[in-house]
């Protein structure tokens, strides 16, 4: 299970086979990697089933390989168009199974050669492969590096979004205690027997068909991942792709994903966000996994009109993106509106 969405096998894989399951995606929510938030945002976990199960056939379509099998109706998978004109507003996603063995953690670190050992050729790639076309404020590259890394003519990052002269593709930990980005070489490394520039020449892909929709839906995407299954020599991209969670969206200028709600909290909970950063600093020195166990804080649940102003954020910018009234949700500019005024 993760934070926001649960499993359901209905086939284990093996070392030679793929499995069948689905995702269940709930109403939950999760920022600055705490896992399951105290509130729940109705109509969330839908959008976001939604909106992925349309990417994934948009991608399955320009002949990019996926774990997907379509959005479940009635115990039957069906494409995302035959939900929607069922009206239906599907939170199951059927997809292929790959093997995710255990991470070991001592003293030593994380141990990958483990994580490896006996998955034979089915396994999911233990990375998440970011790429970025923007820097917009509250983005870590900003942090990582300077301006002219990138070709920008600036000393310092200015506080505004920036364009990006080319998209930069970095890749990151996928399932330790604290995400931390890596160099290619390590993740070469990481990664088994898929190769980083596979997986970079299909991030860039999804990327490039990620901007595309976006641009015709009037949103600018500005960055994302996207984690990868290896089966039999061939990358697929798995887990769930380009929605309001995974990626960061802005329209007219404002963000449209899930950044909205962590810059809410960095406002009005500054005290739980700085005891999230202090305990994740001290559990890295000391090289402890569970940063969580040394947070002497917990977050507060949201006023309902943030709540509100969430839910409608999810749904009416997912009716956008697909240019379907599939959610009974006010127009993406009053959606828009009200996310200003957090």
């Amino acid at each position: 299970m993760t934070s926001v969405k649960e499993f359901r096998i209905d086939d284990e894989p093996t070392a030679t086979d793929l499995g069948r399951g689905a995702f269940v995606f709930t109403d939950d929510y999760s920022v600055f990697d705490w896992g399951k938030m105290p509130d729940e945002i109705p109509g969330k976990g839908a959008a976001l089933c939604t909106m992925g199960a349309a990417n994934f056939e948009a991608l399955e379509d320009d002949g990019i390989p996926t774990h997907y099998e379509g959005v479940v109706v009635d115990g039957e998978p069906v494409s995302v168009e035959t939900a929607i004109d069922a009206g239906e507003q599907p939170r199951e996603m059927a997809i292929e199974l790959t093997q995710v063995p255990d991470l070991p953690h001592d003293a030593d670190g994380y141990d990958y050669d483990a994580y490896h050992d006996g998955v034979g050729e089915n396994y999911l790639v233990p990375l998440e492969i970011v790429f970025r076309n923007t820097v917009p404020v509250g983005s870590s590259l900003r942090k990582r590096s300077e301006p002219e890394d990138h070709g920008l003519d600036w000393e310092s990052w200015p506080e505004e979004p920036v364009e990006l002269p080319e998209s930069v593709v970095e890749f990151s930990t996928k399932y330790e205690e604290q995400d931390r980005y890596l160099s290619r070489a390590e993740a070469d490394r990481i990664a088994g027997r898929a190769n980083v520039a596979n997986l970079e020449s299909v991030a860039r892909e999804v990327n490039d068909l990620l901007n595309r929709q976006a641009g015709e839906a009037g949103f600018v995407h500005e960055d994302g991942k996207i984690e990868c299954l290896y089966y039999e020599g061939e990358i697929r991209v798995a887990d769930v792709v380009g929605t309001f969670d995974e990626n960061r969206f802005s329209y007219d200028g404002q963000e449209v994903s899930k950044e909205v709600i962590r810059q809410y909290h960095k406002r009005t909970q500054s005290a739980w966000v700085e005891a999230v950063g202090e305990a994740k600093t001290r559990a890295s020195e000391a090289g402890i996994a569970d940063w969580k166990s040394l947070c002497d804080r917990e977050p507060e649940p949201l006023d309902q009109h943030v709540i509100d102003v969430a839910r409608d954020l999810y749904c009416a910018g997912t009716n956008a993106y697909l240019d379907q009234a599939v959610f009974d949700a006010p127009s993406i500019d009053d959606a828009i509106d009200a996310a200003r005024s957090l």
